[in-house]
This record gives structure tokens, sequence and C-alpha cells, in this order.
């Protein structure tokens, strides 16, 4: 049974050309048995035939159809051929016109449906009825047209607003995708600078303490033994930091387990000891009141400083010196690193690297962009390099 249903709904014209079929047989037997109001039994089956082709094409082309069915009516009344079953096609034209026509042929369905009884009933008046009786049946017999335009319209509305409630879902499906992916590329952003700054950095300590220690290996070994051991204690940090980050990514195995917190201002001393452990002297300075900042402000800033040491290790030459400050003022963070080397070209930084794969300074201003900061950075007027941020801060509750 399903499968039947299944292919007549794919198959409307034959459903159609089924009742058109039957229509024309109620209508030959009425050409057969009725009173045809004609002597021409010629004309009486053509306009029949016509108008049971108007319902074996009527979704096909329902306006094409109504226009059809309208000449057949005037053909009707010039021929007088009385009312016969074959009529009832213009209700069934009626209905599909204003359910899937277009709106000038639903009208036009709508005007032609309510002047048909009226005009049947003047042209072929019942002697059995007077005025006043004949007024009333036109009426009556009115009402199934306009019935049949009534729910030909509701099932066009039913249709529209079906298909406005998809379109609307269809369209918050695509916004919620868009918002998806945004959310991605922006947390991929995010652990793309994680990574950078935690590997970054102290990768570039170990290489050079490698670098010492394997110089001094043969004429200085307690240099070279405490070379390896800030690789070590490097590396353990390194792991350190990755475990926290795949903990945070892993958010369901995090629970119950201990990761260290993400590091913030208090942490710098710790960093720039680090840093002169690896050969390069840094001068630190905080001016003002030190206090507990937002968790965002306070990793930008530790990023930040990181950052533009290891680029001052990688870029700044022999020789090198840096120096951070950190001044807290009311309402904003500010940060300046400064070294005294040869530096790198301005776009080699903007584009991440030599290689172009790098953050660089994109990271810098993402993470400062994040916290609605100010970034400026570029060569220094007395040779170096030289990076300026502007936090806005509000204290940590």
């Amino acid at each position: 049974m399903q499968r039947l249903y299944d292919f007549l709904r794919r198959h409307p014209t034959w459903v159609d050309t089924f009742w058109a079929v039957a229509l024309l047989g109620l209508s030959c037997l009425w050409m057969a048995t009725g009173d045809l109001g004609t002597d021409s039994r010629a004309t009486a089956a053509a306009l029949c035939v016509a108008l049971s082709l108007v319902v074996a094409l009527r979704r096909r082309a329902p306006e094409r159809m109504l226009l059809v069915a309208i000449a057949v009516g005037v053909l009707q009344l010039v021929a007088d051929v009385r009312i016969n079953p074959g009529d009832f096609a213009l209700l069934v034209i009626i209905y599909t016109v204003a359910a899937n026509g277009a709106l000038w042929a639903s009208r036009l369905a709508l005007v032609g449906g309510l002047l048909a009884s009226p005009i049947a009933s003047v042209r072929w008046p019942s002697a059995q009825q007077s005025g006043w009786s004949q007024v009333v049946g036109a009426f009556f017999l009115a009402i199934p047209f306009a019935l049949a335009w009534v729910i030909g319209d509701s099932l066009r509305t039913r249709r529209a607003y079906y298909a406005e409630l998809e379109e609307r879902a269809a369209r918050l499906q695509r916004e919620r995708e868009a918002q998806s992916k945004a959310a991605v590329a922006a947390e991929r952003a995010r652990i793309a600078r994680e990574l950078h700054d935690v590997v970054a950095h102290n990768v570039s300590v170990m290489v050079v303490q490698a670098d010492g220690a394997a110089y001094v290996l043969d004429a200085s070994p307690e240099q070279a033994k405490q070379a390896l051991e800030t690789i070590s204690s490097t590396g353990r940090q390194a792991l350190t930091e990755m475990r926290r980050l795949l903990g945070l990514l892993r958010a369901g195995d995090a629970v119950g387990g201990e990761y260290v917190p993400q590091p913030g201002v208090d942490q710098l001393g710790d960093l720039v000891e680090q840093v002169r452990g690896a050969g390069l002297p840094v001068v630190f300075e905080v001016e003002g009141d030190s206090r507990p900042l937002a968790s965002g402000v306070e990793l930008t800033a530790y990023r930040i400083v990181q950052e533009a040491l290891t680029n001052t290790r990688k870029h700044g030459g022999p020789d090198v010196r840096a120096n951070v400050r950190l001044t807290f003022r009311d309402s904003e963070l500010a940060l300046l690193i400064e070294d005294d080397g040869r530096g790198a070209q301005q776009d080699l930084y903007e584009s991440g690297g030599e290689d172009g794969q790098g953050q660089g300074l994109i990271g810098m201003r993402e993470r400062v962009g994040m916290v609605a900061g100010t970034l400026d950075a570029g060569p220094r007027p007395g040779g170096g390099f030289r990076i300026s941020a502007v936090l806005p801060v509000k204290a940590a509750r």
C-alpha cells in the first residue's frame, strides 16, 4: 500500500487523469439520458471533453486550464448547453489555482466562481421557482465555489508558512554552523599561540644552553654541567606547561587532575631569571603598585614579555642586552621591552618568522586585541628592537 501511495504521489497527472475519465463517463451518461438544452450533441460532447481535460491537466498548467474552463463556460452559455456533471471541473480548477496558481489566476478564479451561479440562474431560469427563490438558490450554489477557493488559498498559506519555517530553520542552522566554525578557528588560533609561546621560548633556551655546553665541554666541565642542568629544568618547565595546555584541551580528563595555573605577572621574575641563565642580560623593572589582575591580562602580559625576549635571543645577535619594564597605572598596565641588538626587519616579524610559520607579532597583536589593548613594535632609533603594549586592566576579584 505504501508503494502504491508513493507511486501515485510521484505521478499526480495519472491520478488526475483517472478522475477526468470518471468525470467524462458521468458526462456521457448525462448526454445519453439528460436534458442537454441544445440540439447539438457534438457541441455538448466537445465541451464535456474539454472540461475533463481541465481536470487531467490541472496540476501541470493550472493557469492555462483556468482560462480553458472559463472559455468552455462562455461557449456553454452561447451554445445553450445546460448545467451538467462536467461543470464540476470548475470547482476543481478553482481549488487548484487558489492552492498552486499565480496570484492573478487565483483572484480570477474567485471572481469567476462567484459569478458562475448567478449567470447560470439567469441563463437557465427555473419555471417552478419565483424570483426570490432563484436569488436564494443562486446564492447557495455559489457557496461551493467560494469554499473551494477558500480551501485552496488556505493550503497555499499553510505551505508558505511551512516553507518560511523551513527556510528560517535552515538559516539558523547555517548561522550555527558559521558560529561553530568561527569558534573552532578562534580556538585553533588560541592553541597555536599557546603552543608557540611555550615551545619557542623553552626550546630556544635549551638550544642556546646546548650550544654553550658543547663549546665548553672540554675546557670547563663545570659550566657544561650547569648548562645541562639548565636544559633539564627548562625541559621540565616546558613539559609542565604542555601538560597544562593539554589539560585545558581535555576538559573532561582534567577533572580531578592537578595542572599548573596559567602564568601571570608574578612569574615574570622567574622568566627573567631563566633568560638570564640562558646568557641574555636582562634589566627588569616594575613601577607602580603591583596588584592581581584579570587572568586574561596576566597571561597576555606574560606571553608578550616571553615572546619579546625569545625574539631578542633569536635576532639580537651577540652581546645583546634587554630591558623589561612593567608600569602599573590606575586603569592600565604598560609593558616596554627593548634590546640593543641588531634586531630583525619588521616585515620578518609581521610575516611570522623566516619560514612564515611562526607567530611573531601576529600572535602578540591577537592577544592584545583580545583584551582591547594596543601594541606598538618596531626598530628602536638607537638600534635594536622595541615593543610597547598597553593593556586595560580591572582588579581581579
